[in-house]
């Protein structure tokens, strides 16, 4: 991706004052190494009279998928990119604003020890950037960069210039003049505008990215006319940390207009002396559903099949109701941990007669698994491939047939609804699927007929109106004898 500045001077102001102002010397072209490939910068003309800094970044597509751990987090918004053939090398996006902000570090804190009154001059400036991908099309472009003040030259990018009819493509030719500017406010507006018009980011929205963002658009973004969408678009959409922005802006805005400190504007509530009451986490409510389903099936012996590290085999030993509890892992490493969990070396003897632990795989038939009334797979079948699935099904509907079996999966159709959960991401590294409430639904009622079982559906948390429960269960009764239904 590419990115030129340029400015023009006379013999009393050379527009090679760039050079001060940039850190990088006219004559030299330099290297810089970044976390996802190399920042050049170069001078393509360099006279008293006009002069052009170029910023050239060369992204290492392969290091870009590594650093996101194989998740495709190079901000590739296309679902029908992959993860090494995408867009992120050519079109400017929060990869290039965060080689400005490496590059050109102390340009955009305006700070220039060599010659100290250069940084606080407006010059002539020209900013050419040929390929930024914009969501919200040429229209969004001028919406962001005209109320700065800058003179906006953009032109969508065709296709296909070789087949015109197909339109244009959602990128466009951007450039920006304006002789009103500083250079240090020039990159800051670039700084977190490209970003916004690309709307993906390449690394993790962290909370400072708050106080960031308020630190770079500082003097111009508290009375932009766009500020909500740049605040959202900028924080990734992460509702907590865009209302915090948002208030905290307004806070900037009543301070300016009245002529005061942001501290003297924000003191009128006194800090709180209740701790706000925290929300129970979904863990503890899949738990809390799971134990009333099988209470409500009046299950005495249970298994546990996946129990990772015990934490709902530990909740069920609290309900003396449940006389025989089993946890089944493939994982020794798991099942080692839930003992420790459990305390099963100090735990007394009645107790410890009620629960054991055994690795199994549940993708092959365990006569140990026979004859409990109830089963449980709790967030466990989204960890294997779907064409493992029917073996688990017969492990546990066909040969294993508990009375009662409670199936939790996520509601991917939730996901939206996840601030912290970048857009087209699983919830867990390991799953292979996620399944929205019409795939669970239909794979749910498919099972049960095959093996003489009824199923019905539990919404486990808050159930959204638009895109339901994050957690889904499905309780499985057997309905018919195992003899009548062929597995």
């Amino acid at each position: 991706m590419f990115l030129t500045i340029t400015t023009t001077g006379t013999p009393e102001r050379p527009a090679t004052d760039l050079g001060y102002l940039l850190h990088k010397h006219p004559d030299k072209a330099q290297a810089f190494s970044t976390s996802y490939g190399t920042a050049h910068v170069l001078y393509p003309e360099a006279e008293a009279g006009r002069c052009t800094a170029a910023l050239l970044l060369e992204v290492d597509a392969v290091a870009l998928v590594r650093r996101g751990k194989g998740k495709g987090r190079g901000g590739a918004p296309d679902a029908a990119l992959a993860q090494y053939v995408n867009d992120r090398p050519y079109a400017a996006s929060s990869l290039l604003a965060v080689a400005l902000s490496s590059v050109f570090s102390s340009a955009m804190k305006g700070v220039c020890n060599a010659r100290p009154e250069l940084p606080g001059q407006a010059r002539p400036l020209r900013v050419e950037v040929p390929a930024v991908p914009a969501r919200g099309g040429p229209d969004l472009v001028r919406k962001l960069f005209e109320p700065l003040g800058w003179a906006v030259t953009v032109e969508p990018v065709a296709l296909d210039t070789e087949f015109p009819e197909w339109g244009d493509s959602r990128y466009v030719s951007l450039v920006l003049e304006s002789d009103t500017f500083t250079l240090a406010e020039a990159l800051r507006h670039l700084y977190v505008l490209l970003p916004v018009l690309d709307d993906a980011k390449h690394y993790w929205v962290a909370p400072d990215e708050v106080d960031k963002l308020l630190r770079v658009g500082e003097g111009w973004l508290p009375g932009h006319p766009e500020q909500r969408l740049i605040t959202s678009r900028y924080l990734s959409r992460r509702w907590s940390l865009t209302r915090q922005a948002t208030e905290r802006l307004e806070l900037v805005r009543l301070a300016e207009a009245d002529d005061s400190e942001v501290e003297e504007i924000d003191n009128a509530v006194e800090a709180e002396t209740e701790a706000e009451e925290k929300p129970t986490p979904l863990a503890v409510q899949r738990r809390e559903a799971i134990v009333t389903a099988l209470r409500q099936s009046g299950a005495a012996r249970v298994l546990d099949l996946g129990c990772g590290q015990g934490q709902l085999v530990q909740t069920l030993l609290k309900d003396p109701a449940f006389t025989e509890i089993v946890g089944v892992d493939v994982s020794m490493r798991a099942l080692t941990i839930a003992s420790r969990r459990l305390k099963l070396d100090r735990m007394g003897e009645r107790q410890a007669s009620r629960v054991q632990l055994f690795q199994g795989s549940l993708a092959y038939t365990d006569v140990r698994l026979k004859g409990y009334d109830a089963a449980v797979l709790s967030e466990v079948i989204e960890h294997l491939d779907l064409p493992r699935l029917p073996a688990l099904e017969y492990a546990v509907f066909g040969s294993a047939r508990p009375r009662t079996v409670l199936v939790t999966t996520p509601n991917v159709e939730y996901n939206v609804r996840w601030e912290s959960l970048p857009a087209g991401h699983v919830r867990h590294g390991d799953h292979r699927f996620e399944w929205t409430r019409e795939e669970f639904r239909a794979w749910a009622e498919a099972v049960a007929e095959r093996h003489g079982y009824g199923v019905e559906f539990v919404a486990v948390g808050p159930d959204d109106p638009e895109v339901g429960p994050p957690t889904q269960m499905a309780v499985f009764t057997m309905t018919t004898p195992k003899e009548a239904k062929a597995a």
